[in-house]
């Protein structure tokens, strides 16, 4: 039957697929004669439409179906007899070539409570650069490219920037090539769907799920359990068990997710709770006791109803817990008992909204594998950027944690009577955790124990006692060792050189342990020069005062002051005098220069007067030294208010000798530092002036 189009030209009803036009099954045809065949095909043969309609309805379902086995085709996932991980396929001049078959495939996985990602059909064949081909395939059969898309409907994943992010991830990531999968639940009528009236607002259920999704494929042989409620049976030897409560089950509807201008396909795998059919009871339902009899499977249904459901009540805080565990607990489990994963694709987690696990796990449950456990915080990292996938913690215990916002409401709390009646068992690891931070803290900072109660996990007022999420995840974060052992390398490779540097130019021999204090500027008053040397030529007095055996308590320093003075800035260039003078003398003293090296309150006092006493030689210094003191200078004593600040100068630089001696603590400040500095870029500002001014 010939299509038929309405006289204005749109495609508002066409009677049935054109004759001219086989129905053939061909997923990666290019050409749009066969795309339109491959849409026949799939118009004729989906079971969900009339045969005898093509309206533009259908003609979306029948298009994104076809375009969904495209990324199947690149989305293969299975294990060969040899065990090995086919993540996607790519077509190259000599056939189909693997781009990931690998043996130990490190995977990424994302766990988000939200994903918001819009309209699939147009991002996919966006990605794929044949959305002209599709729209020549669609007017062969009498729709418009455009008319069709509109007929998507959002899927109700997601809500905000939350979900919106965790979609721009996986997007990044596939378009990176990058072996990775999301993790979220599969809601049935997502967040709500807004009406306007003329009362005002109306939420009704948003049915993104009217007919179906043809982007979802089932994977009826990807289940896990999670259990809710129970109690913990303590066994003879210690151990504990969590038994009891209900257990409901989470099966797998996998998202294609295309990259761009890639054949790299990644999945978002999607959760559904359902009950198994031992929990449906025949006998009550039969006695007319239907609620009763189908009670769990209604439990079951409600996790993935809807997003954040309303938590005012206790029921609602229970639900609101049961998806955050379900979502959690299911996607651990996959991740725990996949097969032979690779640790050479990703070395390190990107930035990730929720959760991020790079695993290289062999299959555990059967015991076959040869990953041991002992390996196991080795080949597993966890990233967290919100406090939703919080009960990883207890699931797996180490984990990264970024935190992205300061919301209250974002830093969620939780009832510990809400979490001890469903979770009793990760409520005692959780109680744990906290006992074992609170005797660290008080053993090894006493500085901070008038702030422990704020930093505890549990917050046991009697009042209101809660769990902590984001306190939770600031406890158990661990830092990157590899990373950390990777960037003292790279300091040192830069301050060994130096050494030498200096070494060959001045003749002063410098420990590239010894902490490096640099000061390079121009040399001017209000560049506070003064204050360095001050405190420098302090710190030697004091050292000239302790026995061999208290220096060698303190922190080794290298003090580097550099830079020129005006030619008629006569207090600067007193200041280049003066730093030779105290360098000179410094590192002549045997018995202090293993301690302070120094190179181009009444503690003030003391070190004014340690200079004037001709220490550093016989030129005289008064002027400048005068400059500090008085109303000399037209009222302009100490303008630059180096007096003002040296005691808490002082101090500082006491908590610098003191956080040195520390090697990690040094080395995540000075990563921290580094990392803090990144907006001063001047790619960043060059860029904001272009767009701004």
């Amino acid at each position: 039957m010939a299509t038929k189009k309405p006289a204005n030209g749109t495609s508002a009803y066409v009677s049935a697929v054109s004759c001219n036009i086989p129905a053939a099954a061909n997923p990666l045809a290019e050409d749009p004669l066969k795309i339109a065949s491959n849409i026949n095909y799939h118009a004729q043969f989906n079971p969900h439409f009339s045969l005898s309609k093509f309206e533009p309805k259908q003609a979306f379902y029948a298009t994104a179906e076809s375009v969904r086995d495209r990324l199947l085709q690149v989305l293969q996932v299975y294990s060969s007899p040899k065990k090995c991980l086919y993540l996607s396929l790519d077509l190259c001049s000599n056939g189909m070539r693997h781009t990931f078959v690998i043996t130990k495939l490190i995977q990424s996985r994302h766990l988000s409570m939200e994903f918001l990602q819009g309209r699939a059909l147009t991002n996919a064949i966006g990605n794929l650069n044949i959305q002209g081909a599709y729209a020549d395939a669609l007017s062969k059969l009498g729709h418009e490219l455009e008319e069709i898309v509109e007929q998507e409907k959002d899927a109700a994943l997601g809500n905000g920037g939350l979900g919106r992010l965790a979609s721009c991830f996986l997007d990044s990531m596939a378009t990176l090539n990058l072996p990775a999968w999301g993790y979220g639940l599969r809601y049935r009528y997502g967040l709500f769907k807004q009406r306007i009236t003329k009362e005002g607002r109306e939420e009704i259920a948003e049915d993104w799920l009217e007919k179906f999704s043809p982007w979802v494929v089932v994977r009826h042989g990807v289940v896990f359990l999670v259990r809710f409620f129970g109690h913990v049976q303590v066994n003879p030897d210690g151990s504990r068990k969590w038994l009891g409560g209900e257990i409901v089950q989470a099966l797998d509807y996998d998202v294609p997710i295309p990259g761009y201008k890639t054949k790299n396909t990644i999945s978002l795998r999607l959760w559904e709770a359902r009950a198994s059919a031992e929990d449906f009871n025949l006998f009550q339902f039969n006695d007319g006791q239907y609620e009763s009899a189908a009670q769990l499977h209604t439990r079951a249904q409600q996790i993935c109803a809807v997003l954040y459901p309303g938590d005012a009540t206790e029921e609602g805080k229970l639900l609101r817990l049961k998806q955050q565990l379900f979502v959690c607990s299911a996607s651990l489990q996959n991740g725990i008992h996949f097969e032979d994963i690779s640790d050479q694709v990703v070395k390190r987690a990107p930035d990730a909204l929720s959760i991020l696990i790079f695993s290289e796990i062999k299959e555990r449950r059967t015991g076959k594998g040869s990953g041991k456990w002992s390996e196991f915080p080795s080949k597993v990292a966890v990233q967290l950027n919100d406090t939703h996938p919080t009960l990883a913690i207890p699931e797996l215990m180490t984990i990264a944690y970024t935190n992205h916002t300061v919301l209250p409401e974002a830093l969620e709390k939780w009832s510990q009577t809400v979490m001890w009646k469903l979770l009793p068992r990760h409520m005692e690891i959780i109680e744990e955790i906290d006992k074992r931070f609170i005797a660290l803290i008080s053993s090894s900072r006493t500085d901070l124990e008038s702030t422990l109660p704020s930093m505890c996990i549990l917050d046991n007022d009697p009042k209101k006692p809660v769990v902590r999420m984001a306190n939770l995840c600031v406890v158990f974060t661990y830092d990157n060792a590899d990373f950390q052992t990777e960037w003292a390398s790279a300091k040192m490779a830069n301050k060994q050189p130096l050494a030498r540097y200096i070494l060959q130019v001045t003749g002063v021999s410098i420990d590239s342990n010894s902490l490096f204090d640099i000061q390079v500027k121009r040399i001017h008053e209000y560049k506070r020069q003064l204050l360095n040397i001050l405190g420098a030529v302090y710190r030697y007095k004091k050292l000239q005062e302790m026995s061999p055996e208290e220096r060698k308590n303190t922190t080794p320093r290298t003090v580097m002051v550099g830079g020129k003075a005006f030619a008629t800035y006569t207090n600067a260039k007193r200041i280049v005098k003066l730093v030779n003078d105290v360098g000179a003398v410094v590192n002549g003293d045997p018995e202090v220069n293993n301690y302070l090296k120094f190179k181009l309150d009444p503690r003030f006092e003391e070190a004014k007067k340690f200079i004037r006493s001709g220490a550093f030689g016989s030129y005289d210094y008064n002027p400048l030294l005068d400059s500090l003191e008085g109303n000399t200078g037209c009222g302009r004593g100490d303008y630059f208010l180096v007096g003002h600040d040296f005691s808490s100068y002082l101090d500082a630089q006491k908590r610098v000798d003191e956080a040195y001696k520390d090697h990690k603590r040094w080395l995540k400040m000075s990563i921290l530092s580094t990392a803090g500095s990144g907006k001063f870029s001047s790619d960043r500002t060059s860029a904001q002036y272009a767009k701004e001014i």
